[in-house]
């Protein structure tokens, strides 16, 4: 397991009680009351610690290395049923944006999402979870096959931003963003959208338009990272806390301002700490959200989810 700053208490404490066990074992002396000590204070510290995060700690914490990924989230919901489409049927298939047909029950759904890698060569080949324009008229394409078939949409949100590269904005990656958000506005099939990492500016708002929204606790969301916006205002990377406190980017903060429709709780210490329960409270708000949408009409859905749009950003004097 790798910590972050913050979390290096309880890396101390951890390896005090690994020590404490060891000793036992070894040396066949009572050690039980000396570890269920070190046990309490450990769960002190990871609650202390867990409870005050300030943005930019769920900042890194939404980017830890061994924080699970949408094919990981896709595995568990889907099991052997996922069955991954690929390409864009125009120019070739993204590796950052994965998706495909699975089934959650007896309940089939159209899974897209962001995909990082695990280390160099898969980051590489992921493209860090940065999607070129093809990846956006994949996602696109699978949508408008769900609308064809009558099957609800489940989008995962992990990327640091649409690739900005200048082949991708010849290749119109505006554009693809532009028309997703158009074309998912009106899609004529349930879409459920998870934030379960990253969600960075139009990357994460290219597949991102649900009927409901949700935010895993220790994720992010907004038009900028902080790093760039602390580069933009300060000309400096080294205001990024500061940043990200003005930009009001975490799960808690975007249900205060309406932009998403619940938090989705994390195991103590973040998802990576205990995957399954992760991907079961992910599990169980899907369903739950399907079932509120499942009996709408065409109409009703889209008009909802117009309205929903609509009323971001009003402001009563």
């Amino acid at each position: 397991m790798e910590y972050l700053e913050f979390e290096l208490p309880i890396k101390e404490l951890e390896e005090q009680l690994d020590k404490c066990e060891i000793i036992g074992k070894e040396s066949g002396v009572d050690v039980s009351e000396s570890c269920q000590n070190i046990e309490k204070k450990l769960l002190k510290t990871k609650t202390d610690i867990y409870k005050n995060l300030t943005a930019w700690q769920r900042v890194q914490l939404s980017r830890h290395p061994s924080r699970p990924y949408t094919l990981d989230y896709i595995n568990f919901l889907a099991g052997g049923t996922f069955m991954e489409l690929h390409g864009d049927r125009t120019v070739y298939d993204d590796k950052a944006m994965v998706g495909g047909l699975g089934k959650i029950g007896d309940q089939s759904f159209m899974f897209i999402g962001q995909q990082k890698g695990y280390n160099t060569k898969t980051r590489q080949y992921r493209n860090f979870g940065m999607s070129n324009p093809e990846g956006y008229r994949k996602a696109l394409r699978l949508m408008k096959m769900a609308e064809k078939f009558g099957i609800p949409v489940i989008t995962l949100l992990d990327t640091p931003g649409a690739y900005p590269g200048l082949e991708a904005e010849e290749r119109g990656q505006g554009e693809a963003i532009a028309r997703n958000i158009f074309e998912m506005t009106k899609l004529k099939t349930p879409i459920i959208t998870v934030v379960i990492g990253e969600g960075a500016s139009g990357g994460a708002v290219g597949i991102g338009v649900g009927d409901r929204v949700y935010m895993m606790e220790n994720t992010w969301y907004s038009v900028i990272s902080p790093e760039s916006c602390s580069s933009i205002l300060w000309r400096s990377w080294e205001h990024k806390e500061e940043a990200a406190e003005a930009l009001k980017l975490t799960a808690e903060d975007m249900k205060k301002q309406k932009i998403i429709d619940g938090i989705i709780k994390e195991p103590l210490g973040g998802a990576h700490f205990d995957r399954v329960t992760a991907f079961e409270e992910v599990k169980k708000t899907i369903i739950k959200a399907y079932d509120q949408l499942k009996d709408l009409s065409d109409k009703e859905l889209i008009k909802q989810r117009m309205d929903k749009y609509i009323s971001m950003g009003e402001y009563k004097g």
